[in-house]
């Protein structure tokens, strides 16, 4: 393969004509958006009531994962723009704020799919062109108050995306396997 070759493989087009994303942001992106496919992919044809179903000992529904997965990059995209107040001080969180981050798991009365996919979708473009136009992925933040990250710690912009792309994926294999469990329908196989 040609050096060019690797280079267009590689190179992303923003739809709306900037220049294109390449190298390490279009690797960054495309895994991102392949993971995104496979956690949309898995909530085809289903009504919302199959959505919101419990299908496994989990908690989790498909409606709720991908309700959870936006909130995820949203926030993480948050953080890398403003730095860790703009995730809050989970040290602090009350039972009452525990119960509605619990909610972001389930597809609440009144929620459709619909309405949560294209969240998701306006979510993901954000991201996406936050990666396009980020000055510096090396740029740090210190990570926020919780008791399962480390004090003191910092992450750059590159290391959130990359815990973003893996949040993404460990969820879309936990649809899968709800979806699986709901009518049979597999993802991959």
């Amino acid at each position: 393969m040609s050096e060019t070759t690797a280079v267009d493989e590689r190179t992303t087009r923003d739809p709306a004509g900037a220049p294109p994303v390449t190298g390490e942001r279009a690797d960054l992106l495309a895994m991102l958006a392949k993971h995104r496919h496979f956690l949309r992919f898995t909530t085809r044809d289903l009504t919302d009531e199959q959505a919101g179903l419990r299908t496994t000992a989990s908690e989790l529904c498909l409606g709720g994962l991908i309700k959870h997965v936006t909130e995820v990059e949203r926030n993480w995209v948050d953080f890398i723009l403003d730095g860790p107040l703009a995730m809050g001080d989970f040290t602090t969180m009350t039972e009452a704020d525990w119960a509605r981050r619990a909610d972001e798991f389930r597809l609440l009365p009144g929620e459709a799919l619909a309405g949560v996919l294209a969240s998701y979708a306006e979510v993901a473009r954000r991201t996406d062109e936050m990666v396009a136009t980020l000055p510096d992925l090396d740029a740090t933040q210190p990570l926020p108050k919780a008791p399962w990250f480390e004090p003191d710690a910092r992450w750059s912009a590159r290391r959130v995306l990359i815990h973003i792309i893996a949040e993404t994926a460990q969820h879309a294999g936990h649809a899968d396997i709800i979806r699986e469990s709901l009518d049979g329908a597999k993802s991959m196989g």
